[in-house]
């Protein structure tokens, strides 16, 4: 079921994992969000929006200063929800920031499967094709991977039944631990 591809210039494994739900491919990979050509990527956001480290930090690096402008003029959103940019001088056409919540702060269940629901929502009412996100939490914020993969790939799965544009949906994953974890939750199934 998985296919593995080998990087030739680095002779490193890529993980890649791509199944189909509902007319839309659901992709598994491990590598760097900001590289995707993708309508858009999601940024695991802050309710203020500011772009600091982790996902944050690579989209500010990368995509260049027009995309905090933007989230400055927003000025922050809520825990479990998502506001779209401009994506600078990445090669996704958009950012949609989705603010996860942070551990320890009650009902983060909830919460991270209503800002993955936001994030899906608002690329599908824009009518966008394909969509990248990254393990939304789980890095500062502190929330279990384990966790987080059997949420999020549940609100993907129930999002994807009820009818999208979407035609990809791409789970973009750090390391390898975290796509392991990922894969291992997709091949359990959903609940």
């Amino acid at each position: 079921m998985p296919e593995m591809t080998r990087d030739r210039a680095d002779n490193r494994v890529d993980n890649h994992m791509t199944v189909t739900l509902d007319h839309t491919q659901l992709e598994l990979v491990e590598g760097d969000i900001t590289d995707l050509d993708v309508d858009a990527i999601v940024n695991a956001a802050n309710e203020h929006l500011q772009l600091g480290t982790g996902v944050a930090g690579a989209i500010r690096k990368k995509g260049g200063p027009s995309i905090q402008v933007e989230c400055d003029r927003i000025g922050g959103t809520p825990v479990g929800t998502a506001v779209m940019t401009g994506a600078g001088s990445l090669k996704a056409r958009r950012v949609i920031h989705a603010v996860g919540p942070r551990m320890g702060e009650g009902d983060e269940d909830k919460k991270l499967a209503a800002a993955v629901r936001a994030a899906l929502a608002l690329a599908d009412r824009r009518g966008l094709r394909s969509i990248a996100l990254p393990a939304i939490s789980t890095g500062n914020f502190g929330f279990p991977v384990d966790r987080a993969a059997r949420i999020m790939l549940t609100e993907i799965h129930r999002f994807l039944q009820g009818g999208t544009k979407l035609e990809r949906v791409v789970l973009c994953l750090h390391g390898e631990e975290a796509f392991s974890t990922f894969k291992r939750e997709l091949r359990r199934g959903f609940r």
